[in-house]
């Protein structure tokens, strides 16, 4: 990647700290923000600090989607730009309003020590605790000096009262009356500003006693309810970030917390009502559930509260319980509510559930949905014949852009319907996966054109499916032919295992059976290769699934 020249010599203004007194004063706004990813490439926090606390412009976004080969910001620079957000608060130079952390988080334990999703949740959720408090004590502080300025203008204009009298008095009794005088109103004054004070306290008191007043907001009460900069990001919220992340959620104080995308593990239906209650309800795009064990009326319960997020358009479940094998008094009425529950989301685009268990149940749950979807996410869901058959001649077969069947077993029964569903999304479908799905070498054969057909797909997955060498020379010479395709991930050929291998095995068996290391496993990519670049297809990426499959998804 070529750098500009304006970028060249950000990096070079911020890699000397000690010098940054001297240009931070002459900066224009225009080049704050290319001083301030430099600060952020280079990992110099102390530039970041200095530079967001004092932002000259309204919006500050860190994060989005990243160009190739570029590393989320170091952790160190995510906790310098977090403080310098609380310390730009009172400084009039700061003209920070809107601060966008949206995809700001990174893999834990990733190149360059980046923050991940749960840590910087619970960094925000502290940030805006700690400007809360700071409001506080600020407020407590400015109250003082009030009290006290008010206390000393009161005492000069009883001194200079009293004066007047005693010039105007005769003898010393009248200035003995005026002292006393003096001394009593004195008294009088702490007197009173003690009642005051007294009064307010018992006023306070009696307020917290009235019922139904919540303790958060009453607190909140007592500072100013003012916002000063907004703060918009993704939260990770698990069980021990929870009361954390709702203590910020309900603060009343300079930074208000909203949430783009909110993700949650392994917490109860009940948290996650209490979470949706306070979320704010404008500009939540996507919710994502996963390992909480919600069950049919739980997720039924959640569903109308969901479809309150105007914008909301992206629901995903994941490992969430939910099973319709199993022969439950009351599961048809059960049904019916998700179906409710879930057409009430009127712009939902995506959908995806995962290990939910519904075979037969396809229809039910997507036909009453008002728009079509363009993703849709079923691996694990034990899809029948039925349910496939639905889904081709479904009002979101057309719009799909991508699809993930992946992990339910596919046959000669199931064929047709999944090349009358490709045939449908063949100028839409952009990502498909079929990994895991039981693909031999003669359902690929008959699959082959309907795969072809799709001109928009650009990545195809069919790791963990028994194909042979060649079932897979035959798919890398379709896959050429396809202008759009970018990304191939294609299975370990059956020739590289060890011996004893089950005829048709499952993907668990080929995730976990050993490879035989008498065979040349780089063999099968260099034949597979050499058919990509003898078409002139150097833009086509083909990866083997013994890397880049997750072994935590397979049952």
């Amino acid at each position: 990647m070529v750098l500009s020249l304006v970028s060249l010599c950000a990096r070079e203004v911020v890699s000397d700290h000690s010098s940054s007194p001297c240009w931070l004063r002459w900066v224009p706004r225009e080049l704050y923000r290319a001083l301030l990813q430099a600060a952020f490439t280079s990992c110099r926090p102390l530039a970041v600090g200095e530079l967001v606390q004092r932002w000259p412009e309204r919006t500050l976004r860190v994060g989005g989607p990243r160009k190739e080969g570029q590393t989320a910001p170091n952790r160190l620079c995510i906790q310098a730009l977090l403080l310098a957000v609380v310390r730009g608060l009172s400084d009039q130079r700061c003209a920070l309003q809107v601060l966008d952390l949206c995809g700001l988080q990174g893999d834990e334990g990733g190149l360059g020590d980046p923050m991940g999703g749960w840590s910087l949740t619970v960094a925000l959720c502290t940030m805006v605790v700690q400007a809360r408090a700071g409001a506080q004590r600020a407020q407590r502080r400015e109250g003082e000096r009030e009290r006290k300025r008010f206390s000393a203008l009161e005492r000069e204009k009883d001194v200079k009262r009293e004066r007047g009298r005693w010039k105007n008095g005769n003898g010393d009794e009248a200035r003995g009356v005026e002292s006393n005088g003096l001394r009593m109103g004195l008294c009088g004054i702490l007197g009173e500003e003690e009642l005051v004070r007294g009064v307010r306290r018992r006023m306070e008191i009696e307020r917290k006693r009235e019922p139904g007043s919540g303790g958060v907001r009453q607190e909140a009460e007592d500072v100013t309810s003012d916002v000063l900069v907004h703060v918009r990001a993704d939260i990770f919220v698990n069980a021990r970030s929870w009361e954390r992340v709702r203590a910020a959620l309900t603060t009343l104080g300079p930074l208000k917390l909203q949430c783009r995308y909110l993700r949650v593990e392994e917490i109860s239906v009940s948290s996650i009502r209490t979470l949706l209650d306070i979320l704010p309800h404008q500009g939540l795009l996507g919710i994502d559930i996963r390992y909480s064990s919600l069950g049919v009326a739980g997720l039924a319960e959640l569903l109308p509260q969901i479809s309150t997020f105007p914008a909301l358009n992206s629901l995903r479940l994941h490992y969430c319980n939910l099973d319709f094998r199993r022969d439950h008094h009351g599961q048809d009425e059960a049904l019916r509510d998700l179906s409710l529950g879930l057409a009430k989301i009127k712009v939902l685009r995506r959908l995806s559930l995962t290990a939910l268990r519904l075979p037969g149940q396809l229809r039910v749950l997507l036909s009453s949905l008002p728009q079509p979807l363009e993703i849709l996410e079923l691996p694990y869901l034990s899809l029948s014949p039925v349910d496939l058959a639905y889904l081709s001649c479904s009002h979101h077969a057309s719009s799909l852009q991508q699809l993930d069947l992946s992990e339910n077993c596919l046959d000669e029964s199931t064929l047709p319907s999944i090349r009358r569903l490709l045939s449908q999304a063949s100028s839409s479908l952009q990502h498909l996966s079929l990994s895991g799905c039981g693909l031999t070498d003669g359902l690929l054969e008959l699959l082959l054109p309907s795969l072809g057909g799709c001109l928009a797909l650009k990545s195809l997955a069919l790791a963990l499916n028994p194909l042979s060498m060649a079932g897979l020379m035959d798919l890398v010479r379709m896959a050429v032919r396809m202008p759009s395709l970018r990304h191939l991930l294609y299975p370990n050929p059956l020739e590289d295992y060890q011996p004893g291998l089950p005829d048709l095995p499952s993907s668990a068996q080929l995730l976990d059976w050993p490879l035989d290391e008498a065979t040349e496993i780089n063999m099968t990519s260099s034949q597979l290769n050499r058919v990509r670049l003898d078409s002139g297809r150097s833009d086509l990426f083909l990866t083997c699934d013994l890397l880049n499959y997750d072994k935590d998804l397979v049952d």
